[in-house]
C-alpha cells in the first residue's frame, strides 16, 4: 500500500459507512486510486461508462429515481468538463450528486503539464460546496485522517440536505497511482478502520423541513432513542458553549442549559464571547483557560461532549478536548455548518440549541453530581486566587478586563475586540449575576472594523450603555469608524489597551527571534491616541492604576459620555503577570488536591 491507496481507501470506506451505494465512472489514469478503492468495496456498486458525459447523466437519472446521492469519479483535465451539463441539470433540479475529480498535484498546475487544467471551482455556482482536498502524504497526523473521513460524511450530508444538489471534491494525487509498495509510506490508525459496526465517523442529521416543531423533533431527526441511550450510559460529560450564542431578555437559553446540566450532571463551560456567560439563572464553568494552561490533565477526561455555538476561543480548552478524544462528540449546529478544526465531532445535528435542549432535557436518569461538583470546586478555588491576585498584585491588561466585567451596568452591551481583548475576556471575565449582551467578531477573528461593529451593536440597543474593549492595533485599524459616535448618535466607552504594538505575538514562538520579532511582528508605533479622541470629539483619559481605571470607567459608563480610557502597558510584563497568576492557581490547586 502507498499513500494514494491509503487515502482513497479511507475516503471510500467512509463514504460507504455514510450511506453511499452507487458510483458512476469512466476510464482514465489520475483517478486510479479512487477507481480501485470503489471496485474493491462491496458496499458500493460501480456503474462503468465509456465517457464522462454519459456517466454523469446516468448518475443524474439514478440519483433522481433513488432520491439519494450518487457519486461520479473521473480523471483530470477536460474529463470533468464533460460532466458540466449534467451538473447544471442536477443543480437546477435539486438532485444530489457527489462529483469527485482527480487532479494533478499542485506543482503541475499552471505548468503546461499534460492533461492539466485549472479545476478549482470549475463548476462555479452550480455546486453547493467545493473542496480542494489535501494531497496524500506519508505518515499523516491523525487529524488529517479524521479530516478525510469527516469530509466524506459532510459531503454526502450537504448533497442530500435541506436544499439538495451537487458537491464537488477535487482530489490531487502524485504518482504512483497504482497500489504498489512505496518505501517510507507509513500510516496512522484513526480509530475507525477497525470498527466492525461500520458506522460513519460522523452521523449528520439534517431536518428535511425548514421548520421542525419541538413535539416532532424526535420523529424528524430519528435520534430519540440513540441520544437518550448515550446520555444515560455516559454520566461523565461536558457541555461547551462557544462564541455566538445570544440569549433573549428572559435568559430562556440559559435556563434551558441549566435544566440540561441538572438532568445530565454535565457542567456547562461558556466562552467569554458567548452572550449567555453573564446571566441570572445559570451556574457555569469559566476558568478553563487558566486551569488548563500548560497542563490539560487537571480536568478529568470526559466520555461525551455536547457543544453549542462557534469554536471556543481558548487554545487550552481545544487542546484538552483533542488530547482526550471523547468517544462521543455531539455538535448542535443551527445552520448546519461545520465548526471543529480537530475533526472530533461524531454527531452533528442541524437545529437551534433551544430545540435540542427543549426535547432532551430531563431525558437522563443517571446524573453524577460528584462529576459536576469537582469542576465547580476547581472553579471556585481558581476564582479565589484570581480575585486575590487582581486586588493585590501588579495591575495589568487582564485586570482591566476583569474590572470592566465587574463594573459594567446590568443590561449593557459589551464588545470585545480581537486579538488579546477577547482572550482576556475569556480568561478574566468572571461570570456575573447580571445580564450582559456580549459580542465579538469571531467569524474570521479579524482586527478590522471592530470599532464600527461595536457601534452598530450599540445602536441596536440605544437605551443601554455600550462598552468596547480594544487593543491599540485594532483601534488603529478602524479609527475612521469613530465618526459614527456623534454622526449616528451612539455614545460609547472605549477601553483602549495600549501596549504599543501587537502584544498577542508575545505568546508565539517567534518572540525568540529578535530583532525581526520586534520590527516585523510587534511593530511598535508610538502613537498618541488622544489626538484621535480630539479629532472625533470624544473625551480622553489615560490611566495607570486600578483605582484610576475603575473611577474613570464608572463615570463614563454611568454618565453615558463617549470616552476613550487608555491603559498603557508593556506586553512582556502583561504576559509575565498572566503567567504568574496561572502559576499561582496551579500551586493552590495542587495544595488543595482537588
Amino acid at each position: 500500500m502507498n499513500r494514494n491507496t491509503f487515502y482513497a481507501t479511507t475516503f471510500v470506506d467512509e463514504l460507504a459507512r455514510a450511506g453511499l451505494h452507487h458510483v458512476c465512472a469512466a476510464p482514465g489514469s489520475r483517478h486510479t486510486p479512487l477507481m480501485l478503492a470503489f471496485a474493491k468495496d462491496e458496499r458500493v456498486k460501480v456503474w462503468p461508462h465509456l465517457d464522462e458525459r454519459s456517466a454523469s447523466f446516468f448518475a443524474l437519472g439514478l440519483a433522481r429515481a433513488l432520491d439519494e446521492p450518487v457519486a461520479l469519479i473521473c480523471t483530470s483535465g477536460t474529463a470533468g468538463a464533460n460532466m458540466y451539463p449534467a451538473i447544471i441539470e442536477a443543480h437546477q433540479s435539486r438532485i444530489p450528486l457527489l462529483v469527485i475529480t482527480a487532479d494533478r498535484p499542485p506543482e503541475l498546475r499552471h505548468s503546461g503539464a499534460n492533461q492539466t487544467i485549472d479545476q478549482i471551482k470549475m463548476f462555479g455556482d452550480f455546486v453547493l460546496w467545493f473542496v480542494d482536498a489535501a494531497l496524500p502524504e506519508s505518515n499523516p497526523p491523525a487529524v488529517a485522517i479524521r479530516n478525510l473521513r469527516t469530509l466524506a460524511d459532510r459531503a454526502l450530508a450537504k448533497a442530500n440536505g435541506l436544499r439538495k444538489g451537487v458537491v464537488h471534491i477535487n482530489m490531487p494525487f502524485r504518482k504512483p497511482l497504482e497500489p504498489i509498495e512505496v518505501e517510507g509510506d507509513v500510516f496512522v490508525v484513526d480509530g475507525v478502520a477497525d470498527d466492525t459496526s461500520h458506522q460513519p465517523k460522523v452521523s449528520i442529521f439534517i431536518p428535511k423541513e425548514l421548520e421542525v416543531d419541538y413535539s416532532s423533533f424526535r420523529t424528524k431527526m430519528n435520534v430519540e432513542n440513540e441520544l437518550e441511550s448515550l446520555l444515560k450510559s455516559h454520566p461523565h460529560g461536558l457541555i461547551i458553549c462557544g462564541a455566538g450564542l445570544i440569549d433573549d431578555n428572559e435568559n430562556t437559553l440559559a435556563g434551558q442549559l441549566s435544566y440540561l446540566s441538572a438532568s445530565t450532571g454535565y457542567p456547562v463551560i461558556i466562552d467569554g464571547a458567548a452572550g449567555i456567560r453573564h446571566n441570572t439563572v445559570l451556574e457555569s464553568i469559566s476558568t478553563h483557560e487558566t486551569v488548563l494552561a500548560g497542563n490539560t490533565s487537571l480536568w478529568q477526561n470526559p466520555e461525551l461532549v455536547i457543544r453549542f455555538g462557534d469554536m471556543p476561543s481558548s487554545k487550552w480548552l481545544e487542546e484538552y478536548i483533542s488530547r482526550n478524544t471523547p468517544k462521543h462528540y455531539i455538535y448542535v449546529a443551527e445552520h448546519g455548518e461545520w465548526a471543529d478544526s480537530s475533526h472530533l465531532i461524531t454527531r452533528l445535528y442541524q437545529g437551534t440549541p433551544y430545540d435540542f435542549m427543549w426535547y432532551f432535557t430531563d431525558k437522563s436518569e443517571s446524573a453524577d453530581t460528584e462529576w459536576k461538583n469537582q469542576f465547580f470546586r476547581l472553579e471556585k478555588a481558581t476564582w479565589e486566587v484570581i480575585d486575590h491576585e487582581i486586588a493585590n498584585g501588579t495591575y495589568f491588561d487582564g485586570g482591566v478586563v476583569y474590572d470592566v466585567v465587574d463594573l459594567i451596568p446590568y443590561g449593557s452591551t459589551l464588545f470585545a475586540g480581537n486579538s488579546l481583548p477577547v482572550r482576556h475576556l475569556d480568561q478574566f471575565g468572571k461570570p456575573q449575576d447580571k445580564r450582559i449582551y456580549t459580542y465579538a467578531n469571531r467569524g474570521a477573528s479579524g482586527i478590522d472594523g471592530n470599532i464600527s461593529t461595536a457601534l452598530g451593536a450599540g445602536a441596536a440597543r440605544p437605551d443601554a450603555p455600550l462598552v468596547a474593549i480594544l487593543g491599540d492595533i485594532t483601534f488603529y485599524h478602524d479609527m475612521n469608524g469613530l465618526l459614527a459616535v456623534h454622526r449616528c448618535g451612539v455614545p460609547v466607552t472605549i477601553v483602549l489597551l495600549n501596549n504599543d504594538g501587537g502584544g498577542i505575538f508575545h505568546r508565539l514562538p517567534i518572540n525568540q527571534f529578535d530583532p525581526e520579532f520586534t520590527e516585523w511582528f510587534v511593530t511598535p508605533h508610538g502613537l498618541d491616541y488622544s489626538h484621535a479622541a480630539k479629532l472625533y470629539g470624544l473625551d480622553f483619559v489615560s490611566v495607570q492604576s486600578r483605582d484610576e481605571f475603575r473611577q474613570a470607567f464608572s463615570e463614563s459608563v454611568n454618565g453615558r459620555t463617549s470616552t476613550i480610557i487608555e491603559f498603557r502597558s508593556d506586553a512582556k510584563a502583561d504576559l509575565a503577570r498572566r503567567n504568574e497568576i496561572v502559576a499561582a492557581v496551579h500551586k493552590e490547586l495542587a495544595r488543595l488536591k482537588i
